[in-house]
C-alpha cells in the first residue's frame, strides 16, 4: 500500500482505490515519508519496500487472480 498521510504510528496508505488505516509501530525504528509503499499484514505495516516491488507485487497478484488459462482446458 502506498503511504497517503502518517500522524505518530499510524498512517493512511491506499492500494487500488482502498484506503486503510495502517499501524507503523512494528516498524517504529524506520523513517516513513508520504507516497512511499509498505507491505500491510491484519492492519500493520511489516516491510517497507521499493515502488518497483510493489508494482512487481501487484502484477503477481493479479496473475495469481487470473488463474492459469490452461487449467479449464486442462479440467476437461
Amino acid at each position: 500500500m502506498q503511504i497517503k498521510s502518517i500522524d505518530g504510528f499510524v498512517a493512511t496508505c491506499e492500494a487500488r482505490g482502498v484506503q486503510r488505516e495502517v499501524s507503523l509501530f512494528m516498524l517504529q525504528d524506520e523513517d516513513f515519508r508520504v507516497d512511499e509503499f509498505v507491505v500491510v499484514h491484519v492492519g500493520y505495516a511489516i516491510q517497507k519496500i521499493t515502488p518497483a516491488d510493489a508494482r512487481t507485487a501487484w502484477d503477481m497478484y493479479d496473475l495469481m487472480l487470473a488463474g492459469d488459462p490452461g487449467e479449464e482446458a486442462s479440467r476437461a
